[in-house]
């Protein structure tokens, strides 16, 4: 489940635009997907849901969500200039508005972005004050905030694989947070996200792909 916002959240970060909701929390979700994919996008198609589908452009939410998958920060000022911006990195576009959808949170924002081979789908939520949840990555349930440094590994199903994981992690002194797990079906492709207190070696992420049920292992430091 998403972190609970503290009185701190709700002041809201540093940022660029006129809502921590519209502006910085969508800015942070499409950091939160330029970090798992790895890089700037080359195509992205960008859906915005309920009250985002609404007011995305009044409030500058299509601004926000492309510098955001640009890697910029909330305090970044090249986000008033993010739409000339994306056009002249060749990040091809193309938003689309959802207003009626009932099951998500009000706030919400799927992106499917691309590079190369590599396809990556986040479905966000901003939550106000610049606080998100990424419900859901790849087709799994994810709920992670990126206030956390954050591990995300894909791998099968394998019996005690997350006793181990968890135990590779304490010799790296990593202190978990909170660590959820979503699968497919019994012994199917799993997906292990896991928020840390502090970061993690490079050496400990080169073990964990190494293994051989290990399909992925994606790692997010706190944005």
């Amino acid at each position: 489940m998403p972190e609970k916002s503290s009185v701190f959240d709700m002041i809201g970060p540093i940022m660029i635009g006129p809502s921590s909701s519209h502006t910085a929390g969508v800015v942070r979700i499409g950091l939160a997907a330029h970090k798992i994919l790895g890089d700037v996008p080359e195509d992205a198609e960008i859906t915005f849901y309920n009250s985002f589908a609404r007011t995305y452009e009044g409030h500058g939410s299509d601004r926000a969500i492309l510098g955001g998958l640009m890697g910029f920060k909330t305090d970044d000022k090249r986000l008033k200039e993010s739409i000339d911006i994306a056009a002249k990195q060749g990040l091809n576009y193309h938003f689309k508005s959802v207003g009626n959808a009932s099951t998500l949170h009000p706030n919400s924002i799927r992106v499917k972005i691309k590079k190369g081979e590599k396809v990556v789908e986040v479905l966000g939520e901003s939550l106000g004050g610049g606080v998100i949840n990424i419900a859901e990555l790849n087709g799994f349930k994810a709920d992670f905030s990126a206030n956390l440094h954050t591990t995300i590994i894909t791998a099968e199903d394998v019996k005690g694989s997350i006793a181990f994981i968890a135990n590779v992690l304490a010799h790296d002194d990593c202190n978990i947070a909170t660590m959820s797990v979503s699968r497919r079906g019994k012994f199917d492709l799993a997906c292990l996200v896991i928020e840390m207190d502090s970061g993690i070696k490079t050496v400990t992420l080169d073990y964990l792909r190494s293994l051989n049920w290990v399909k992925e292992v994606i790692y997010i430091p706190q944005i």
